[in-house]
């Protein structure tokens, strides 16, 4: 199939992109934002999304890339996923980032799809998602009343629903820094470049011989990602060794509602939690 016919902006300014979204509001068309359109595309071809007026952000200067800001690290929303499993700056502070966004579908998808996109795409078995949380990184949200930050707990809101509000525009994400921290993305599919059945974010700080800390990130395994809030108790002050990791990680399905489809019911989900949770700390801590 191919879309229904729709116009077409791209303006160059996050101002008069602003003011395209205030104008169709008024106006009473439905508009979409155009991003790296490795969702928006295919849905519209499908005719589950039928936009009157496409908003591509494409043009617009100083939404992708990389900067430093001291404790953390700012990423431009346009910043395709290439980037941030390649930018050095990723690789030094945010190394769990850069592992996830290496496992997003394939190399042409990895080019043209943006962090920011996937993101408010808000797909839940999406694999950036649960890693931002799991960082607790603050969105930046643009929009007619001026910027308005977003704690990551608060973003992600359900299925494909985000806390980015009608005629808002995500522009970046600041993620604090993990210099030092042990990290690890663990994703299980059944064949290549498939969405996660299920996976686990995992970010574990050393220190003493044994586990400080640790923030635990879940995909798949609700409409939002989640923390693993038990995993992440038990894992603080843990020994390392597997048998303590193992023990902690079995806290991995509390809390979760995960989805029964055809890739495996909820119960087997909760296993395959478990089980990727012990993998991703193991190999966070080199075990």
């Amino acid at each position: 199939m191919i879309p229904s016919a729709f116009d077409y902006a791209a303006p160059a300014t996050v101002e008069e992109a602003l003011g395209l979204l205030s104008k169709a509001a008024a106006d009473g068309n439905d508009v979409k934002v155009l991003a790296g359109g490795q969702s928006l595309i295919p849905v519209m071809k499908l005719r589950m999304a039928d936009p009157s007026l496409v908003v591509d952000l494409g043009r617009i200067g100083g939404l992708s890339g990389v900067t430093d800001n001291g404790n953390s690290l700012v990423i431009g929303a346009m910043t395709p996923h290439h980037v941030m499993a390649t930018d050095p700056l990723v690789a030094q502070h945010l190394p769990l980032l850069q592992q996830a966004a290496a496992t997003v579908a394939d190399p042409q998808v990895r080019h043209r799809g943006t962090f920011g996109g996937a993101l408010v795409h808000a797909d839940p078995a999406g694999d950036m998602p649960a890693p931002v949380l799991a960082t607790g990184a603050t969105f930046v949200l643009a929009g007619p009343g001026g910027e308005r930050r977003v704690d990551a707990a608060d973003f992600f809101q359900g299925y494909f629903t985000t806390a980015v509000e009608e005629g808002e525009i995500l522009t970046s994400i600041e993620v604090p820094k993990y210099t030092g921290w042990g990290s690890h993305y663990e994703k299980f599919t059944r064949v290549a470049q498939q969405w996660s059945i299920v996976a686990v974010a995992a970010l574990v700080r050393v220190e003493g011989g044994g586990i400080a800390e640790a923030r635990i990130g879940l995909t798949n395994m609700a409409s939002t990602p989640l923390r693993a809030t038990g995993v992440e108790a038990a894992l603080a002050g843990a020994p390392l060794t597997v048998e303590a990791i193992t023990a902690a990680c079995s806290h991995a399905g509390e809390g979760t509602e995960p989805a029964s489809d055809l890739n495996g019911d909820a119960g087997y989900r909760k296993h395959l939690a478990q089980v990727l949770a012990t993998r991703a700390v193991l190999a966070a801590v080199g075990l």
